[in-house]
């Protein structure tokens, strides 16, 4: 079996993962700050836990964002420096996707939605799929709550998960979607992201470290003075 490191701190939660011999261990915080240090100190404590050397894995499951730019570059920068220190393969894996994966195994289809601040959200549409995890119906995508479509799904019931279904709680209902406050709250986490990369890596889909990119999305992190007044 595949055995795979993971994390993530592309949004207000930082997690780590270990998937080994099908075993899945992991940590994560909800703190905001200091991502990387938390990051580091987690991975340190899972792979004792684990009892698990760097030798031993088969590659690093990243996430790439869309989230938090400083985060989303902190998590990249960490798999990348991880990977090349150890020789090590990466997967890349969206917050989205890991967002979606944690309600497709109750339904075929999923829309994941973070919070992308400045009046947007970050959206995805996927559906399930035996081999490789899940697939996406169409491209990870950043816009005011009032553009989120799901046509991309072809008619078929949605499950929604994220917290920009609470950030704006009109989307849910615009869509005729009915989000649990589980659901509403929910952030993506290492475990899912480990699961996905370690399909990924068994498939051939590793990375060279060099090869990681982080998928922001948005070019522009603040609005101006006329744009806040717009809004």
């Amino acid at each position: 079996m595949t055995r795979v490191l993971a994390l993530d701190a592309a949004t207000e939660a930082c997690s780590v993962a270990l998937l080994c011999e099908g075993e899945l261990i992991s940590r994560s915080v909800e703190a905001g700050r200091d991502h990387a240090q938390q990051l580091l100190a987690m991975i340190e404590e899972l792979m004792a836990e684990g009892q698990v050397s760097w030798s031993m894995l088969d590659g690093i499951a990243a996430s790439i964002g869309p989230g938090a730019f400083t985060g989303v570059r902190i998590g990249v920068s960490v798999a990348q420096g991880l990977a090349f220190g150890a020789g090590l393969p990466v997967a890349p894996v969206t917050t989205l996707e890991a967002l979606a994966l944690q309600v497709l195994p109750e339904s075929d289809r999923a829309i994941a939605c973070l919070d992308a601040r400045m009046g947007e959200v970050y959206w995805g549409c996927f559906a399930a799929d035996a081999q490789s995890g899940l697939i996406a119906l169409g491209a990870a995508s950043v816009s005011p709550p009032g553009s989120v479509s799901l046509a991309a799904a072809g008619g078929a019931p949605m499950r929604g998960i994220g917290r920009g279904f609470s950030a704006y709680p009109e989307l849910a209902a615009r869509l005729r979607l009915e989000i649990d406050q589980q659901a509403g709250q929910a952030l993506p986490h290492a475990r899912e992201i480990a699961r996905l990369g370690a399909l990924r890596l068994a498939g051939g889909g590793g990375l060279d470290p060099a090869q990681l990119q982080p998928l922001y999305l948005r070019d522009k992190v603040a609005l101006t003075e006329a744009e806040r007044a717009a809004r």
